[in-house]
Formats: C-alpha cells, sequence, structure tokens
C-alpha cells in the first residue's frame, strides 16, 4: 500500500486496513431508541461509544470517533487502545426531513490542529452524491478537505456516499456508487471509502465486477464501509473488495450494530462485537498477505 506515510499507521503489520467505525449520531440514537423503546439522551449515545472502544479498540487498526458526541469522552475515559490509531470525523450532518443526513460539510467549528494535536492521525469526510446534486460543490469541498489535510500532515479519508435525488424518481444505487468514484476518486484524497456495490445482496461476481470497476477510478488506496449490507455478508464483502484491490474496511454497523441498546452491553460487546471484528481483521490479513 503506497500513498501517505501515516498509512501505515492506521494498518494492520499485515499492512491492511481494519478500521472501525463509531462516528454514528443521529443514527445511532435511533438505533438504540429503536432497541430501548425509551428517549436516548445525550449521554446515552456518548457512552455507548466509549464503551465500544473500550471494548474493540484492541482489535482495530484505527478508530474513527465523531468530535460531536465520542472524540473528548473516548479521549478522557482512555477508551482507546494505544495499538489502534485514530481518526476524527471533519464533517457536519445536515438533517433532511426523512433523512438524519440529507447532506454533509466540511465542520467549520472544528480546530483541526487541536484534533492533530491530541492525536488525530486521519480526518475523515462524508460527501452525499446525488445525481442531482451540485457536483462542482463536491468537488471543491473534497479538494479543500485534501488541502487542509496536508496542510497538517494528516491522512485524508473521504466517504461519498449514494443517495437518491432530492427531486425524486428513479434512482439506481449502484450506479450512484460508480459515478461517485468516478467524479471524487482521483482528487487526492489518502483513503477512499465506499459503500459496498448491490450492497451485498448481489452474486458474488456481481460484488467483485462491481469492486473491480471501483478499483479502476479510485486514485489511491481504498476501503469499504458495512452501511447497508447484512452483517453476515459483510465479510464476503471485504474479502471480495480486497480480491479487487481494496486494502480492507472502515466499518461500524457490522461490528457493532447488534448489541446497541442492549441491557448488558459491555458483555454483549465482548462475545458478539469482538468476535464479528476479529473476524473481519482476519479477512484484511489474509488478504493482505497473498
Amino acid at each position: 500500500m503506497t500513498g501517505h506515510p501515516a498509512l501505515k499507521r492506521l494498518a494492520r503489520p499485515s499492512g491492511g486496513l481494519a478500521m472501525l467505525a463509531v462516528d454514528q449520531r443521529e443514527a445511532l440514537r435511533a438505533m438504540i431508541a429503536e432497541r430501548t423503546g425509551a428517549p436516548v439522551p445525550d449521554e446515552d449515545v456518548t457512552a455507548f461509544k466509549v464503551a465500544a472502544a473500550r471494548a474493540l479498540t484492541p482489535h482495530a487498526s484505527a478508530v474513527l470517533v465523531d468530535p460531536q458526541f465520542g472524540w473528548d469522552a473516548v479521549l478522557a475515559a482512555g477508551a482507546v487502545d494505544p495499538s489502534c490509531a485514530l481518526i476524527a470525523a471533519a464533517d457536519q450532518f445536515v438533517p433532511g426531513e426523512h433523512e438524519f443526513v440529507r447532506d454533509s460539510v466540511l465542520d467549520a467549528s472544528l480546530d483541526l490542529d487541536a484534533l492533530a494535536a491530541q492525536g488525530a492521525v486521519a480526518l475523515k469526510l462524508l460527501v452525499v452524491w446525488r445525481p442531482d446534486g451540485d457536483r462542482d460543490r463536491r468537488v471543491a469541498m473534497v479538494r479543500d478537505f485534501v488541502a487542509r489535510c496536508r496542510q497538517r500532515d494528516l491522512v485524508s479519508i473521504i466517504e461519498p456516499v449514494s443517495r437518491a435525488p432530492l427531486a425524486g424518481g428513479d434512482f439506481d444505487a449502484d450506479a450512484g456508487i460508480l459515478a461517485a468514484a468516478r467524479e471524487l476518486g482521483d482528487l487526492g484524497a489518502d483513503v477512499y471509502k465506499t459503500e459496498v456495490p448491490t450492497h451485498g445482496h448481489g452474486t458474488d461476481a456481481e460484488i467483485l465486477q462491481g469492486c473491480r470497476r471501483i478499483d479502476d477510478l479510485v486514485g489511491g488506496a481504498w476501503v469499504v464501509l458495512s452501511s447497508g449490507v447484512p452483517a453476515a455478508r459483510f465479510p464476503d464483502a471485504v474479502r471480495l473488495a480486497c480480491e479487487a484491490g481494496a486494502s480492507g474496511f472502515l466499518a461500524g454497523r457490522a461490528v457493532w450494530a447488534s448489541v446497541v441498546g442492549s441491557p448488558r452491553l459491555e458483555e454483549d460487546l465482548e462475545e458478539v462485537a469482538v468476535p464479528a471484528l476479529q473476524r473481519l481483521v482476519r479477512v484484511v490479513d489474509d488478504a493482505a498477505g497473498r
């Protein structure tokens, strides 16, 4: 894996990227509420992130945390294992009437230098790609983000997600995944985080073909995320993506979604989420070792 020298700090000894995401925000609150049937205050969202970081970071090569609910608390609790690199979410989510994330922008309120001083190795930016969205704005935002990371010698990670047009009408999510990679995959980001083609519902051959097309379009290292993919299918998706040229994963839901809101969270993280993450790590290590 070539690119930014600090990429190796995000990697396993094998060279693969086995990165955990706990930067979900209102979507995580909704997941907890669905399980508990009760309103979820901010402190419960934060408590989940701290518990997940403590249980899972000994097994991940890096962890992605959001400043809104998690960063300060996770650091204050000493919840991140020393072997696990820190990634800070630099995005601000713009909610919609029926969407937790209608749009995403670079969070102008963040002190990026302070995040770096606190130990961030990388920053991540979510980019909502819509066929009727403003292409020029998306491209300019990514280029600005990459430049800000370079100024601070931080690894830049962009996460384009394919979403339906705001105007409504027909929508091909897979076509959007590829169109986003075509538009944003060669703008200088150190890591490109993509959705899995078919969201894991296609055959192995279909997923592999889609991943190969992404590999052709992305100029640097790339990884897959797990949102929308059945948890049991995600290890296969990671394996196929790595076969096509991916460096690994940056994912959360496939690891910990099943234990969100559990009354015995710490136990379930250890008994359910840790083995799920370890399985994904083995897939990445096996792929990197070939």
